[in-house]
């Protein structure tokens, strides 16, 4: 997904005094980037990495909050944060209307916001940016269904700004349009996107001596105890002769 900017358009005399006025009371450049989300797969049914790239548009402040809403009518039955240097988040949780079937099961609560918070040295600065990345799943069945993703930026003077308007049919970009991403179809080959990804914890059993690589161990020793008994062999004839 692009990263679009927002322009200021210009027209004559008092309109181009104006425009510039009102650019300089909020603190913005004239062309600012728009927070926007990549996603490592949108296969139905699966697995997903979400990053948010969130630049700070203000001259004269800087962003030291991030809270983002996940869907309620399509929530996720697994929400995990990826931990940054500096930022501490909180993952709010809140029971549903009613039941919700998510993969093979139902859920009755669910996340539904993720807020980082900056520590005073690791605030995005003007003319900089940030990337969040959490970890969601399953995906909605539904092929072609959009999810929305709305974000609230707080900067350091206070003022919050709402990346929250969803994109009209017609394509007409909004003036802060909410990060979002479209479901395609499943895959049906591959690895990975229809399992929650593997903690830590799972990667390192999963790679240890009672895990999938003991054959390899069981070869590196066999490999040893062949090398010890050829060095036995070796030095007995030595001593023979």
């Amino acid at each position: 997904m692009t990263n679009p900017t927002i322009s200021v358009r210009l027209t004559k005399g008092a309109t181009i005094l104006t425009a510039a006025a009102g650019v300089t009371v909020l603190g913005l450049s004239p062309a600012a980037a728009h927070v926007t989300a990549n996603s490592t797969s949108t296969a139905a049914g699966g697995y997903t990495q979400i990053t948010f790239s969130v630049p700070t548009e203000s001259d004269t402040a800087a962003t030291n909050k991030l809270q983002l809403t996940l869907p309620e009518d399509t929530p996720f039955a697994s929400v995990r944060t990826k931990p940054m240097e500096g930022w501490t988040a909180e993952v709010t949780e809140k029971k549903l209307p009613s039941p919700a079937t998510v993969g093979e099961g139902a859920i009755t609560e669910a996340a539904s916001t993720i807020t980082w918070t900056a520590d005073e040295d690791h605030v995005i600065d003007p003319g900089e940016f940030q990337t969040f990345t959490i970890s969601v799943g399953p995906l909605p069945e539904e092929e072609g269904q959009q999810i929305l993703l709305p974000v609230a930026q707080t900067y350091t003077d206070g003022r919050t700004v709402a990346w929250d308007q969803p994109t009209p049919d017609t394509g007409e970009e909004p003036e802060h349009p909410s990060p979002s991403l479209t479901i395609t179809a499943p895959e049906t080959t591959g690895h990975g996107t229809t399992e929650e990804p593997a903690t830590a914890a799972e990667q390192t059993a999963a790679t240890s001596p009672s895990g999938g690589s003991a054959l390899a161990w069981a070869g590196l020793i066999a490999g040893l105890l062949g090398l010890a008994a050829g060095l036995t062999a070796l030095i007995r004839t030595r001593r023979s002769n």
